[in-house]
C-alpha cells in the first residue's frame, strides 16, 4: 500500500511540474452599455516555457475567442485566431487594437469595478493542455487604452462580425 500512495504522490508531483507556467498579469475587461453584446478582455501573458494560448471561455459570455486586429488591403479588421503563441521569458501583451480574448454574447452587461472570471487553456510543447483560471477587473467604458471594444462600436460587433 505505502508502494501505491508512494508512486501515486510521485505521479502527481511530475505531472505538476510539467505544466506550463504562464503569469497573467494586469487582466481587465472593458465595460459594456446595454443592448452591448461583446467585448474584449486584456491581459499581459509570461510563458516561462514555450506555449501556446489556445482556448479561452467565461461564465459571462456565451461564445468567448482569441483575436487579432491585423491589416487587410489597408482596413483593420478583427479575426479570430487558432491559438497565440508565446516565446519562453517573453510578455505578449494583450490590448485595445491588438491581440486581445473577445468576450461575445454577454449575458449581462458589465460595469465597472465587476469581476470576470475567465478560463484560460494554454498548450505545451507537447501539445499536453493546462488549464489557468484568471480574474478580469472591468474597467469603465472610456477607461484602458483606447481602441475598438467602447460602446459596441469599431469592430461591428452588432451584427457585421467578420473573420
Amino acid at each position: 500500500m505505502k508502494h501505491l500512495v508512494l508512486t501515486a504522490l510521485l505521479a502527481l508531483g511530475a505531472a505538476a511540474s510539467a505544466q506550463t507556467p504562464v503569469t497573467v498579469q494586469d487582466a481587465w475587461v472593458r465595460g459594456t452599455v446595454a443592448q452591448q453584446h461583446a467585448t474584449g478582455a486584456f491581459m499581459r501573458l509570461t510563458a516561462a516555457q514555450p506555449a501556446r494560448l489556445v482556448q479561452a471561455s467565461s461564465p459571462v459570455a456565451g461564445v468567448t475567442e482569441i483575436h487579432e486586429m491585423a491589416m487587410d488591403n489597408n482596413v483593420m479588421r478583427m479575426r479570430q485566431i487558432a491559438g497565440l503563441d508565446l516565446a519562453a521569458g517573453q510578455t505578449v501583451e494583450l490590448k485595445p487594437g491588438g491581440l486581445h480574448v473577445m468576450l461575445m454574447d454577454l449575458k449581462q452587461p458589465l460595469q465597472a469595478g465587476q469581476n470576470v472570471p475567465i478560463t484560460l487553456v494554454f498548450e505545451d510543447a507537447n501539445r499536453l493542455r493546462h488549464t489557468q483560471q484568471i480574474v478580469a477587473t472591468v474597467r469603465a467604458l472610456a477607461g484602458g487604452h483606447g481602441g475598438g471594444h467602447g460602446g459596441g462600436g469599431g469592430h461591428g460587433h452588432g451584427g457585421g462580425h467578420r473573420h
